[in-house]
């Protein structure tokens, strides 16, 4: 088994991890990082979405060897952003098993993206998919950071 280095959320950890094991079931069955869901395994629905070298990826379909030497941030790794707050205040969920995968890919787009037009946000909104609830909420929570961020 190779041994690979993964800085994750800032921390180094060192693996010994398969060929085949990927980012998602390293965070959470290595790492015991559970922020990241598997949802449908094949990179569709956004539920384990991380954040590598600053853009969203979906961390069911990379390889964790695919991780060495990149920052990953995963949604244990953001604290009191923007983001997190805007969900709360605009209602942007409702089960929450996807709401991770949602804040890490809207907080991509606010951190990119400085004054995107709704059909960018939408279209950055569905690369993730929710079954609860519609992205009207979620898509007032990365409008309320943008326009915070814009005064």
């Amino acid at each position: 088994m190779p041994q690979i280095k993964l800085e994750i959320n800032k921390e180094p950890h060192i693996l010994d991890v398969r060929s085949a094991d990927t980012l998602l079931y390293v965070l959470r069955n290595r790492l015991g990082l559970t922020g990241a869901k598997p949802g449908c395994l094949n990179g569709d629905c956004g539920a384990c979405t991380v954040i590598v070298d600053g853009i969203p990826l979906k961390s069911c379909i990379m390889l964790a060897v695919e991780g060495e030497g990149k920052e990953i941030t995963t949604i244990e790794g953001l604290h009191n952003t923007p983001i997190q707050q805007a969900f709360v205040e605009q209602f942007a969920f409702q089960c929450g098993y996807c709401t991770p995968g949602f804040i890490m890919n809207c907080h991509a787009l606010t951190e990119t993206e400085h004054k995107p037009s709704k059909e960018k946000i939408r279209e950055w909104l569905s690369s993730n998919i929710c079954r609860c609830t519609s992205y009207e909420e979620i898509e007032a929570a990365v409008l309320s950071v943008l326009k915070h961020k814009q005064m």
